[in-house]
């Protein structure tokens, strides 16, 4: 069986966690406190980040390419297009949301209101928080625009690109950061996303100390 080390609120494991479950590829989950920087952790990941994938004796590590290279590995069901034109809008939607959204938003917002709680590291940055709020609007209006022309995001049928949006709004939404009023086509996507079998498990996380909104797992929110 493979083995992800992960941390549930760490939008670049459940990136990985939805593609492993889209395509029912059992998997043990090993919870990993990545701040801690553990040496048995850094033996795994120099970059002391996670995910880490553990597959046939070898560590696999940064989100994007372990999507890719399970992709390879179980090509069905498909969720990189065999177009490289769409290929490219795949990849290209995924690094918005793995560097640009992370950053701009989910940086600011969840390590301000969480992780700086469970590592120690003292009390949220205000100004930190008011700029992710600010900015998440502007990534919303994105996707509206992208969900007014098209199915998904970066075309007429789900790819990575979905995941990769899903993972980072999911944590966000887990601590009632998400306005879902500000777009019907956003809000009607995430819906849609949310009610796959994949999603299951990550509904079901539960941090201590911080519970998700009454809506977080309502699959009619």
């Amino acid at each position: 069986m493979l083995r992800l080390y992960h941390f549930a609120l760490s939008p670049f494991s459940r990136k990985v966690r939805l593609s492993l479950a889209e395509k029912r590829i059992e998997v043990e989950l090993v919870e990993e406190r990545y701040w801690e920087q553990s040496a048995d952790f850094l033996r795994r990941n120099p970059a002391g980040m996670v995910p880490i994938l553990r597959l046939d004796g070898k560590n696999y590590t940064e989100s994007t390419a372990i999507c890719e290279y399970l992709e390879d590995l179980y090509p069905t069901p498909e969720l990189m297009p065999k177009d490289t034109a769409e290929q490219y809008e795949v990849r290209r939607l995924g690094n918005w949301f793995d560097d640009k959204f992370y950053n701009e938003v989910t940086k600011k917002l969840m390590n301000e209101r969480v992780i700086k709680k469970i590592s120690g590291e003292g009390f949220p940055d205000s100004k930190n928080v008011k700029r992710g709020a600010k900015r998440i609007k502007y990534h919303l209006d994105y996707m509206a625009w992208l969900l007014e022309r098209r199915r998904w995001l970066a075309g007429d049928v789900m790819t990575l690109a979905d995941f990769s949006a899903a993972a980072q709004l999911s944590c966000l939404d887990y601590i009632s950061d998400v306005d879902w009023n500000r777009s019907v086509a956003v809000k009607d996507w995430y819906a849609k996303i949310k009610s796959r079998p994949a999603f299951r498990n990550i509904l079901a996380d539960q941090v201590p100390g911080f519970p998700p909104p009454r809506h977080y797992n309502d699959l009619d929110f």
